[in-house]
């Protein structure tokens, strides 16, 4: 396992970027800068990383290629296919985003998000990005969501066998899909059938934990690692197994004493 965190610590400069990443006891890092960045700030960043043993483990897009205005969706998709150029160029194991939903809200719940039509428009967004932009060092994927598809690795599954691009992966999220009751108390077999069912795609993973709050209606809600019921231990050996360089990066903390306090608690759970 290669773990980092989704946060930069303050810094002044590239180098010094890398080496605090490094003094915390991280191996894998989310590139700081986007596209639309110095081609040379984007090569220091590139290089330190190197430097210090630091695997790229994503290049965020974070966009909705689906949104209903027309110039945010063009502009959006446009960001894809820069940030997925991005990726390949700085040798990240993959440019994630998520697939987009059918509304404003560019992660938000719709009923569109579930209908044919969507899904087909998903694919062949996927493919037309692919087809141009064809990635050898690194993977366009998208992260499981539980307002959207994929949300299980079943979906998951189906949209890879669909969307039939080399240059298509996954990024697993265990904690979004964590979507009942059912789901979550036996979060153990979420796991094994993730990796079971996507192992030879899985490219990176976010780590987090969750919470039932026990009210009306069902209220699942991310936390701190070792906070929740997620068996994170399972989920480090199942990672492990399938490849001891795989990068998890703790994710959604307010403040670096939090991700310390991560960082610690999921370097305990190592064999």
């Amino acid at each position: 396992m290669r773990l980092g965190i989704a946060a930069a610590f303050p810094h002044s400069a590239p180098e010094e970027w890398a080496k605090l990443h490094k003094e915390a006891g991280l191996d894998a890092v989310v590139f700081p800068v986007g596209w639309t960045s110095e081609v040379s700030l984007i090569d220091r960043y590139r290089e330190a990383a190197e430097a210090y043993d630091l695997t790229v483990a994503e290049v965020g897009a974070w966009c909705n290629p689906f949104d209903p205005d027309e110039k945010k969706r063009k502009a959006n998709r446009e960001n894809c296919l820069r940030s997925l150029e991005l990726a390949e160029y700085v040798g990240a194991a993959c440019c994630v985003n998520i697939s987009g939903a059918d509304g404003e809200v560019w992660d938000g719940s719709y009923p569109g998000n579930y209908s044919r039509k969507m899904y087909e428009d998903l694919v062949l967004f996927l493919q037309e990005l692919l087809d141009a932009v064809r990635p050898v060092r690194t993977k366009y994927t998208l992260e499981p969501m539980p307002h959207m598809l994929p949300d299980s690795p079943v979906s998951y599954r189906e949209l890879l066998r669909d969307v039939d691009r080399p240059g298509f992966g996954v990024h697993v999220d265990i904690v979004n899909m964590l979507i009942s009751p059912r789901v979550y108390f036996d979060n153990r077999r979420l796991v094994r059938e993730t990796f079971e069912l996507l192992g030879p795609h899985i490219r990176s993973c976010h780590v987090k934990d969750a919470v039932l709050d026990h009210s009306l209606t069902v209220s699942i809600r991310e936390t701190e690692c070792g906070k929740g019921e997620l068996d994170l231990a399972c989920y480090i050996r199942e990672a492990d197994r399938l490849d001891p360089e795989m990068p998890m990066i703790i994710e959604h903390l307010s403040d670096f004493a939090g991700y310390r306090r991560a960082i610690d608690h999921v370097r305990g759970l190592l064999p």
